[in-house]
C-alpha cells in the first residue's frame, strides 16, 4: 500500500508540473558472463548486446532509468586461466532478455538546459529480470529442460555521459549484474528432482554478467520543473 500511495502521488505531480526532460536511445556494446563456466575475467565482452533506454531526469542530481536489452551469454572453460576449467572443457550459449529499473545519480550537477557542464561520472543501480532457457549437464554433454527461467538481480553501473548536441546525450558505462540465481550457465538444473545429482561447480556462488557499451539518448519535453514529491 505504501509503494501505490507514493506511486499515485508521483503521478499527480508530474500532472502539475506539466514539463519534465525524458531520455530516449539505445544501448549498444558488450556482454561476458562470470560463473562456473568459462572465463574468470571480469570484463571481457564477447557477445553483442544490444537495448533500449529511457530516462526521467528527476533534478540535476538523479534520474528514473528503464531499460531492456538482450544478449547471448557465452562461456568456455578454454578461455578460462583455471587449469581445472581448462581440463574439463565445458562451454555453452544462453540468450538472455533483461529489463532493469532503477535510479541514476550523476557525480555532479547536471543540467541538460543551462549549459553548464557538459559530462558528468554516474552510478546506476536498481533492480533486473532476465528470462533465459533452463538446461544442464550430463556426461560432458548439454541436456535442454524446456523450460525458461527468471533470474532476478542487482544491476551496479558506473559511467561517464556528455552532451553531444542539445538533445543527444552520448553515455559510456560498465555494469555489473549480480544475480539470485545459479542457473544461467546450466550449473544447477531448474528441476528440484535432479538439482542434487546434477548441480557442478560452487553452488555457494550465483551467477554474474556484465554489460559493457555505449548508450546513446535523445533528449525531450520542456525545461523540467523538478517539482519535490
Amino acid at each position: 500500500m505504501r509503494y501505490l500511495t507514493t506511486l499515485i502521488i508521483l503521478f499527480f505531480t508530474v500532472q502539475i508540473c506539466h514539463s519534465q526532460t525524458h531520455e530516449l536511445g539505445v544501448f549498444l556494446g558488450g556482454s561476458n558472463f562470470i560463473g562456473d563456466i568459462g572465463s574468470t575475467k571480469y570484463i571481457a565482452p564477447n557477445k553483442p548486446a544490444i537495448g533500449a533506454v529511457w530516462k526521467w531526469n528527476r533534478s540535476n542530481r538523479h534520474s528514473f532509468r528503464f531499460s531492456a536489452i538482450f544478449s547471448e551469454l557465452e562461456g568456455r572453460d578454454s578461455e578460462s586461466d583455471d587449469p581445472r576449467r581448462q581440463e574439463r572443457n565445458y562451454s555453452f550459449k544462453n540468450g538472455v532478455v533483461e529489463l532493469a529499473a532503477g535510479l541514476e545519480f550523476t557525480f555532479f550537477d547536471y543540467s541538460l538546459h543551462d549549459g553548464r557542464r557538459n559530462f558528468t561520472p554516474y552510478l546506476f543501480s536498481g533492480i533486473a529480470v532476465a528470462y533465459h532457457d533452463n538446461f544442464y549437464y550430463r556426461n560432458d554433454r548439454i541436456i535442454d529442460e524446456d523450460t525458461e527461467s527468471l533470474a532476478f538481480g542487482i544491476p551496479m553501473a558506473l559511467g561517464v555521459k556528455g552532451r553531444l548536441t542539445e538533445h543527444i546525450i552520448l553515455s559510456f558505462e560498465i555494469g555489473a549484474r549480480y544475480t539470485f540465481s545459479d542457473e544461467i550457465d546450466g550449473s544447477e538444473p531448474d528441476s528440484h528432482q535432479i538439482k542434487d545429482t546434477m548441480s557442478i561447480g560452487n553452488v555457494n556462488n550465483n551467477d554474474w554478467y556484465v554489460f559493457s557499451g555505449l548508450t546513446i539518448t535523445y533528449t525531450f519535453g520542456r525545461k523540467p520543473c523538478y517539482c519535490n514529491f
